[in-house]
């Protein structure tokens, strides 16, 4: 993915990441964009790498395609878990999801 395709804020790319612990399930993040989202065996959601692997690793994020930045921010805003956090790459600062300033 170029950086013209990534999402950005104020021009800026975006990287979203979901924490584990506080996932419930619900799938609503895979609804909203299954490119970026998949519920695994576990029954918790995770973002998907550029070859839609699974990024399982505790932290791990993936970049926002541009595209999808609305669905992605829906998801963290609709997410019943509040686990799905939306930051800047430059300096890591969440524009959206439960910390955002």
């Amino acid at each position: 993915m170029t950086v013209q395709q990534e999402a950005g804020v104020g021009g800026e790319a975006l990287e979203v990441w979901i924490d584990q612990d506080l996932c419930t399930g619900d799938g609503i993040c895979a609804q909203y964009a299954p490119e970026v989202f998949e519920l695994d065996i576990d029954g918790l959601a995770y973002v998907k790498g550029a070859d839609d692997e699974l990024l399982q690793e505790k932290g791990a994020a993936t970049p926002v395609p541009l595209p999808l930045l609305t669905d992605v921010i829906d998801s963290a805003r609709e997410c019943p878990g509040e686990c799905i956090h939306v930051r800047r790459v430059s300096d890591r600062a969440e524009v959206y999801g439960p910390d955002a300033e």
